[in-house]
């Protein structure tokens, strides 16, 4: 099961009108981060790893607003660092939900029971929560004991106050298949979020931990094996078809990280949210400027174990509205 049918057909009919007014280039979903500071210090993560003087940092409302509406994304992900840790979070929030773009504001929840009453529930508006594994895994991802059980409470009493809710879990090359059934099976069934993002963790040139990432055969095997017998199917699982085959290594696609661009303090991000080879004022400067045939798996040693979603869930998104069997499927 992808998105909500409403939030489907208007990206659907996002991508045809810009298909229509003969725009190669155009993003589906900005990855804001509007901080780098954070709470925890995940051992798979570099984002805390910059310098004292940048973690301070907080971008303006007024800043980030611009950025949304110059590039014209109709879904945002606000990441960081810890989102709940920016003063004004709320204000963003409630900013990018009146310009009616799908708000999806990702937090390892341990803010959440302070910061919650901020907030009210809208179709335009998801909480994601992050949770890498069941209690002992996700625990160890995040070099802190106790955190999963407060994220599964704050996951709890955002569903009592009627949020959406969906959860972002990263797997590595210490899971196994049975892992990423387990931790599936518990929130789809037992905690019965809304929809669930799974991604193959990319090895961040910072992070700390640089011996756990999952090759791209790694990746096939884990997946191919988790989804047998029906799994996929009956998970609420919160991506196309297409990208879940190319994940099993059913498909193949190149990568359009343009369409899932990243804007932080420094600006748009070259290429993508993974890597930063420099920073654009403007998306149409990213798009432009960046010489977008340098990357991807043979071409920048950097991208060869990469299957994140931020530069093949488009891909397969354009893939699926393109053919009326893929948005059939999808749709199913």
């Amino acid at each position: 099961m992808g998105m909500p049918i409403r939030q489907s057909l208007r990206i659907g009919s996002y991508i045809l009108r810009n298909k229509l007014l003969r725009k190669k280039k155009f993003p589906l979903l900005v990855e804001l981060e509007p901080l780098f500071a954070c709470n925890l210090s995940c051992a798979g993560c570099g984002k805390i790893q910059h310098p004292a003087s940048v973690l301070k940092q907080r971008m303006p409302v007024e800043q980030a607003v611009s950025a949304i509406r110059e590039c014209g994304a109709p879904m945002v992900s606000i990441a960081g660092g810890e989102p709940l840790m920016h003063p004004q979070i709320a204000e963003l929030t409630e900013a990018l939900i009146r310009m009616r773009k799908y708000v999806f504001l990702c937090t390892n929840a341990l803010l959440l029971p302070r910061k919650i009453d901020r907030f009210a529930p809208s179709r335009y508006f998801t909480w994601v929560v992050h949770i890498d594994g069941l209690r002992e895994r996700h625990d160890a991802s995040v070099c802190k004991d106790g955190v999963f059980d407060q994220a599964v409470e704050a996951i709890r009493e955002c569903r009592r106050r009627g949020f959406r809710v969906t959860t972002n879990t990263t797997f590595f090359n210490t899971d196994s298949p049975q892992t990423v059934i387990d931790v599936l099976d518990y929130l789809n069934d037992d905690l019965g979020v809304d929809q669930m993002m799974i991604s193959p963790g990319y090895a961040y040139e910072r992070a700390p931990d640089q011996d756990h990432f999952l090759g791209v055969r790694e990746t096939r095997e884990l997946f191919a094996k988790a989804f047998a017998g029906g799994n996929r199917k009956r998970w609420r699982l919160n991506h196309s078809p297409l990208f879940l085959d190319f994940l099993e290594g059913k498909a193949e696609f190149g990568c359009t990280a343009w369409a899932i661009p990243s804007y932080s303090i420094f600006g748009w991000q070259r290429p993508c949210y993974l890597m930063s080879d420099g920073y654009a004022a403007t998306y149409r400067e990213l798009v432009e400027e960046t010489d977008w045939d340098a990357y991807g798996r043979g071409r920048d040693d950097r991208c060869a174990n990469c299957m994140a979603h931020c530069g093949y869930e488009p891909t397969a998104v354009f893939a699926t509205v393109g053919s009326l069997r893929e948005s059939l499927r999808a749709l199913g």
